[in-house]
């Protein structure tokens, strides 16, 4: 393995910092005085910046107005977006836009992904089925229509829960099972009869959306049914969520460094006593162990190359040390910071929020080590 990136993967960092440098955390009310959302719709602003910078299509194929880079230039791109807690569907459009692009009828591919790429549609997913525990796929039926191997088209009926940014995006993808078993996915237009949301609130207070579908047909075209393409859409949103806990992990170290540079007590800064060193040392070793399980996790999914475990098992050793990590270095810096942690007209409590939320998503640590538990008993290492 070589973790040393290349330049149009550096170029891509640096874009996205061009880009994000002008965003405030607390552009938005305090989730924390906000009795609902913090704002009906995503940074627009900020959308059309990433478009313009070519960073929304940054993995999509040359062909469709894309930059042809793989998932790790995603994840350096996702890890700059969280150091800003940047209120985008860049995660969600990203991976939806990549698994069209890789297993979607080339027509459907055509009409969405350049489309994408500029910034005129959003995409997202419901990946966290009806419950959040159970698998995605389950919470939804996918029956064909017509008769013969090829359907005519397919209706929908089930519920995703929290899905992020729904009520801005023009396609959600809609993982399902088929009579057979099989996981398939469909792009749902939410005018598309049937569709209903439901107004959620996330824990960093970002609007989310109960999507129920009540008998919704999609086109055939509309329908993924490749095996393999909810497992990439998957592993893709996993460790791109690692790779947003990386990001704001690092932006919240750097807070506690700076502020704990500056306080002082007893005529010394509060950073030069033994157990806030300590403490602040055992949190960037958190966020080393982040960052090399996220390169591990990425660099599998990227190169498909092979190792003792199927590469679902680095994204769940990347997922567990992205979830117990990122809460232990909120909490640290809270502690470290007093008072003023807590205090709202200071950015750290919003961070606090958004990685409660990203503990979360896509299942904690417990669910990836149950999931890494299997894999093992499944692949025993020799």
């Amino acid at each position: 393995m070589d973790f040393t990136f290349t330049e149009e993967q550096q170029a891509a960092v640096e874009a996205a910092r061009a880009v994000f440098s002008g965003v405030a955390p607390d552009s938005v009310p305090s989730p924390a005085l906000t009795p609902g959302a913090v704002a009906e719709d995503i940074d627009r602003r900020l959308w059309s910046a990433l478009a313009g910078s070519d960073l929304l299509g940054l993995t999509l194929p040359e062909e469709y107005g894309g930059a042809g880079l793989d998932p790790v230039a995603l994840c350096l791109v996702l890890r700059e977006s969280a150091k800003v807690l940047a209120r985008v569907p860049l995660l969600e459009s990203c991976a939806v836009a990549m698994t069209v692009g890789r297993y979607g009828e080339s027509g459907l591919a055509a009409e969405l992904l350049p489309r994408a790429a500029r910034g005129e549609l959003v995409l997202t997913v419901g990946a966290n089925g009806r419950t959040g525990h159970d698998p995605a796929e389950l919470a939804v039926t996918a029956r064909p229509e017509g008769s013969g191997a090829a359907p005519s088209g397919w209706v929908l009926d089930g519920v995703q829960s929290a899905v992020p940014w729904a009520q801005a995006a023009d396609r959600t993808a809609v993982p399902a099972h088929t009579g057979e078993g099989r996981a398939v996915l469909a792009l749902v237009d939410p005018t598309r009869e049937g569709v209903t949301l439901a107004d959620q609130v996330s824990t960093s207070g970002e609007r989310l959306a109960e999507v129920r579908l009540d008998g919704v047909r999609v086109e055939a075209r509309e329908l993924i049914d490749a095996p393999g393409a909810w497992d990439l859409l998957r592993d893709l949103l996993t460790t791109g969520t690692c790779a947003l806990a990386l990001g704001l992990g690092e932006r919240v170290l750097a807070m506690t460094a700076e502020y704990t540079g500056k306080r002082e007590q007893f005529g010394f800064p509060v950073a030069t006593f033994q157990a806030v060193a300590v403490q602040a040392a055992d949190r960037y070793i958190d966020l080393r162990a982040m960052e090399v399980t996220l390169w591990q996790a990425a660099w599998r999914i990227s190169t498909g190359a092979g190792g003792p475990l199927p590469a679902a098992g680095d994204i769940a050793v990347a997922k567990i040390w992205a979830s117990e990590g990122v809460r232990r270095i909120v909490q640290t810096a809270q502690h470290l910071h007093g008072g003023f942690g807590a205090d709202t007209d200071y950015p750290l409590h919003r961070f606090h929020a958004w990685a409660k939320q990203i503990e979360l998503s896509l299942g904690p640590a417990a669910a990836h080590e149950e999931a890494l538990g299997d894999l093992l008993a499944a692949h025993p290492l020799a």
